[in-house]
């Protein structure tokens, strides 16, 4: 009779397993749903075992609209759910104690979670709040993909390796993969592409993104509540793992602890790590050398400041998924005149629709100039090409126009190279772009200009003088 009975359960629950499964992904399915153990039916009540209370908890607050579907398919919209909780695994000589508790869609719920967390030395502390697959799409940003992230020579070798990871992970020589550079250069986009990439081609795969913060918060969580080992166990299941902003694990020895034994076990089953950093591996300060040595295991690849071309190719990509146009001098005056990083460059861009759509003008040149200097507020102000060009011309009573105009004549050809000698020492605007903000120059005509000040303030104390005043108007 009891293998009846046993026999009657499994097929109950193979019918709720069927539209389990077509409701959930295949990787949540394997982690929260094949260690359920059916235990009993009787009558329309069907209870199921469960290993932990944390397993009971995660189940009833991400899948028991889920559950409450399987049910009616499988016994009826009447049909009742019951866990059977292993509160402690007993031993040799003593049998897995078990709390029964009802689901949270029945009257008896509460009572019966109270009766559970009651029992001494018997319930499981509850660990921190973990995420699984099926929270994935809270931490991978679906919006950030290779398809959308632009190449060039400033990040052709990281994301090619991105690229060779994403495809196969944990089977390539780029375990880890350590991307460092800095602020807005693009490392987030690329491991969450890298992410979205494998979970994509990759379902049967664990992918995580987390950031080093949040790790950290979660091993503090995990201390306080004594659930260590069910956190680090967590960590352990993942099949990438991938680490945002690992500088700031800096001077956290415990949670160094406990990533270097997660780090060790996934490298040595073959999981795939990726890490991001704001600089390379011998200049991270306040890392366990043990940890230090394990990311140069892999690969370490740098995103550097984005080139002209790169630039011009950003914008142009940017206006496109915006469905705007604008004429090509305008983009190649942004790509110019912003050269620190993507963020900054998406940020003019956003900026320069905004105010467009706000005073209802096309985005033209004058337009770009505008916003551009609003972008830079009075208080951490940084010299720009314009704000020179604007003070030269005023020092020497010439216009903006000649500066950039074609005259050779002396008295024009003058302040147009003392501009550009303070254009080089007071931006970061490469020789190129200098040359393009006065009139279309090459570089050659910079260098020598820059030479000719230099030259200039050493044999004559005028120019010398000149120059300081002018520079004095800067600080």
């Amino acid at each position: 009779m009891d293998s009846f009975f046993q026999q009657e359960v499994a097929v109950v629950w193979e019918k709720c397993l069927q539209v389990i499964k077509a409701n959930v992904p295949e990787q949540s399915f394997k982690t929260w749903f094949e260690p359920i153990v059916p235990f009993r039916l009787a009558g329309k009540t069907l209870t199921i075992q469960v290993p932990s209370q944390f397993f009971y908890e995660w189940l009833e607050e991400n899948y028991i609209h889920v559950l409450r579907r399987a049910l009616d398919h499988a016994i009826g919209r009447d049909g009742q759910l019951e866990y059977s909780i292993i509160v402690d695994t007993g031993g040799d000589r003593q049998p897995p104690i078990k709390v029964h508790v009802p689901t949270t869609n029945s009257p008896e719920a509460a009572e019966a979670r109270q009766k559970a967390a009651s029992e001494p030395k018997k319930a499981t502390p509850q660990p921190p709040r973990s995420p699984d697959s099926s929270e994935l799409d809270l931490y991978l940003n679906p919006t950030y993909s290779f398809d959308n992230y632009i190449e060039g020579d400033c990040n052709r070798l990281a994301r090619s390796a991105g690229m060779a990871v994403a495809q196969r992970p944990g089977v390539t020589s780029f375990n880890p993969l350590l991307i460092y550079g800095g602020v807005g250069l693009g490392k987030t986009h690329l491991v969450q592409a890298i992410g979205n990439h494998i979970k994509g081609h990759h379902h049967d795969k664990f992918v995580l993104y987390v950031s080093s913060e949040k790790f950290t918060n979660q091993f503090i969580n995990a201390i306080k509540s004594n659930t260590l080992q069910d956190f680090t166990d967590f960590y352990m299941k993942v099949d990438a793992l991938i680490l945002d902003d690992v500088q700031f694990l800096s001077g956290k020895e415990k949670t160094q602890d406990t990533f270097f034994h997660i780090f060790n076990h996934l490298h040595q089953s073959g999981r795939q790590i990726i890490m991001t950093s704001d600089r390379r591996p011998s200049e991270l300060q306040g890392l366990q050398d043990r940890l230090l040595s394990r990311f140069k295991w892999g690969l370490t690849a740098d995103l550097q400041q984005p080139d002209f071309e790169t630039r011009i190719a950003i914008i142009q990509r940017k206006l496109q998924a915006e469905g705007i146009y604008i004429e090509y001098s305008v983009i190649e005056y942004i790509a110019h005149s912003v050269n620190t990083n993507v963020r900054e460059l998406e940020g003019v861009i956003i900026s320069l629709m905004a105010q467009a759509s706000l005073v209802r003008r096309d985005i033209d040149l004058d337009l770009a100039k505008t916003v551009m200097k609003n972008i830079v507020t009075a208080e951490d102000r940084e010299v720009n090409i314009d704000t020179i060009q604007e003070i030269v011309s005023d020092y020497y009573d010439v216009s903006i126009a000649d500066l950039k105009g074609k005259s050779r004549k002396k008295e024009l050809v003058y302040p147009r190279q003392v501009a550009m000698y303070f254009a080089k020492e007071l931006t970061d605007l490469s020789l190129i772009s200098i040359g393009y903000h006065f009139g279309g120059r090459d570089h050659s005509t910079v260098i020598h200009a820059i030479q000719t000040i230099s030259d200039l303030m050493e044999q004559d104390d005028s120019v010398k003088d000149a120059v300081q005043k002018i520079r004095s108007t800067f600080s």
